[in-house]
């Protein structure tokens, strides 16, 4: 094993700004002061921006994986958490910034004392300092979704009958278990991901997490949330200076088309066909009709 205890995976593409920001507040907050041997990787998804120019320039101590197209989150991330010999593994957005409260020395503690932990979230805060809730998930089951987008879970925040969706019944300041956490920020035991194995390559972008840790815990492992440690996240920012219409509307169909893949692998036998009927009905308007 290399004497690196953690890897950084860094996943880009045309985020020449904000991977700048993220890779100066991680060593300016994090790699100046821990004693945690750390490798860093950018994995470039064929960006057509500076970024890769900037990264070689100004931050010399990154090693750069340059793909030769576009293969989505999880494939991206793939080609490095296959070759990964570090016992921990953190997958990072670009548009993640690390601040006072980001030691992700404790998050490797977390995982060192709890060995039925398999993932490990900080809390992930939004730049305007409310709760990312990506980072805070319970189980998407068709009635944790139906209430959250019935509107159900804001109505009544305190009910476990309602708020499974997002699980805000908890105390977001103290650590617990989650269901699931966002790829955005999530550290994972290498040992446990090597069983379990990696980031299904079909979800192209989004739900690849939910999947992931779903994975985990169908295989015996625990989802643990630390908001001791917390992150900020600059949502929706990844290609900020290339996005356009169609780039929108992309995303918005990758999101809605993720939900009935993930329904179609965990739920599609499990529920009479009419269930799948009304899903796709539901996302058909969703996405506006296309």
């Amino acid at each position: 094993m290399s004497q690196e205890k953690l890897t950084l995976v860094i996943l880009n593409y045309n985020s020449k700004f904000w991977l700048k920001k993220c890779l100066e507040s991680l060593k300016s907050y994090y790699l100046d002061k821990t004693k945690t041997k750390v490798k860093t990787i950018v994995v470039d998804n064929h960006s057509t921006d500076d970024s890769l120019k900037m990264v070689k320039t100004d931050f010399p101590w990154v090693e750069v994986v340059e793909l030769e197209k576009n293969l989505g989150f999880s494939a991206g991330n793939n080609v490095v958490l296959k070759q990964v010999n570090t016992s921990y593994v953190m997958l990072l957005n670009s548009d993640i910034e690390f601040n006072f409260h980001t030691n992700l020395d404790l998050l490797i503690n977390s995982l060192e004392n709890n060995p039925e932990v398999a993932i490990v979230t900080p809390k992930v805060n939004l730049s305007n300092g409310s709760l990312d809730w990506a980072c805070h998930r319970g189980e998407p089951t068709p009635w944790a979704s139906f209430t959250y987008f019935a509107g159900l879970s804001n109505l009544f925040p305190q009910s476990k009958q309602f708020g499974g969706y997002h699980l805000n019944y908890e105390d977001l300041d103290k650590p617990h278990f989650i269901s699931a956490c966002t790829g955005a920020a999530m550290m994972v035991r290498v040992k446990y991901m090597n069983e379990v194995g990696f980031l299904d390559e079909r979800f192209f972008m989004y739900g690849e997490d939910l999947d992931w840790c779903k994975r985990f815990r169908d295989a015996g492992y625990r989802i643990g949330y630390l908001p001791q440690v917390e992150i900020i996240h600059h949502k929706y920012k990844s290609g900020i200076q290339t996005e356009s219409p169609l780039t929108k509307l992309q995303s918005k169909q990758y999101f809605y088309n993720t939900m009935l893949l993930y329904y179609d692998k965990h739920y599609k036998d499990k529920y009479p066909k009419v269930l799948r009927w009304l899903l796709r009905l539901f996302l058909f308007i969703k996405k506006g009709g296309m």
